[in-house]
């Protein structure tokens, strides 16, 4: 492992990955490697509740990793893998706010909402993935940080997140740590890598709209899939 992200969702942690991978420190893990490959979604909800965790298989053939669920044990992460860099993604906390309402939070809704409750009931009768996924997000993401409505409400939410950098930033040594934003580019994450400036544009994706149209927004069709652990259905 040679880079850890430590940044909440919704603070480019998609663009990061992009970069990342095209900078050679890939494959990089995101909460969009779970959704490819969902025998991960138990893996991790293994990895929740477990006493120790092999880090190594569990990330195996990953060189860096980004976003949840591997943002949540960013402080075991940093120990385990004591070479690696540190990245924490941040942005101007309104428009993280702003970009949560619309994406995660209203995920979030959904799912809690009456027709969410009985598609999470039926796929726990079925064992299908999408109640696997909700216990998943549940012990991990939500149960770290916003795990009650009122976690999610405007000032309690941007003091969690704010709170959140503060804890990073006294946790990891400046020399190993980069506070990155990504509007600011390549200059200060190639910099911080030591390795060259590409000659294309920072990549840009996954902002809310691409979100709202991407598989990542609709959680359901994975109460029609049913994976085990190792990728066999």
């Amino acid at each position: 492992m040679q880079v850890i992200g430590t940044g909440f969702g919704r603070t480019g942690t998609l663009s990061l990955k992009t970069a990342l991978e095209r900078l050679g420190f890939g494959p990089c893990h995101h909460m969009v490697d779970v959704f490819t490959h969902p025998w991960q979604i138990r893996s991790w909800l293994a990895a929740a509740t477990a006493r120790e965790v092999d880090w190594d298989h569990l990330l195996v053939g990953y060189e860096s990793c980004v976003d949840g669920p591997t943002s949540i044990y960013w402080r075991q992460l940093a120990e385990y893998y004591p070479k690696a860099k540190v990245i924490l993604t941040t942005r101007d906390p309104d428009r993280w706010l702003e970009s949560m309402r619309r994406t995660l939070f209203a995920q979030r809704r959904r799912i809690n909402s009456l027709p969410g409750r009985a598609a999470v009931l039926l796929s726990s009768l079925l064992r299908t993935d999408l109640a696997a996924f909700v216990r998943m997000v549940d012990t991990t993401l939500d149960a770290r940080t916003f795990a009650t409505p009122a976690d999610r409400e405007p000032e309690r939410a941007i003091r969690l997140f704010e709170e959140h950098a503060a804890r990073v930033i006294a946790a990891i040594p400046a020399e190993r740590l980069l506070v990155f934003d990504a509007a600011d580019g390549w200059n200060p994450l190639c910099e911080f890598l030591g390795v060259p400036v590409p000659d294309e544009p920072f990549p840009r994706v996954n902002g809310a709209t691409d979100f709202t149209r991407s598989g990542l927004s609709r959680p359901l069709p994975l109460l029609l899939r049913r994976t085990r652990r190792g990728g066999h259905r």
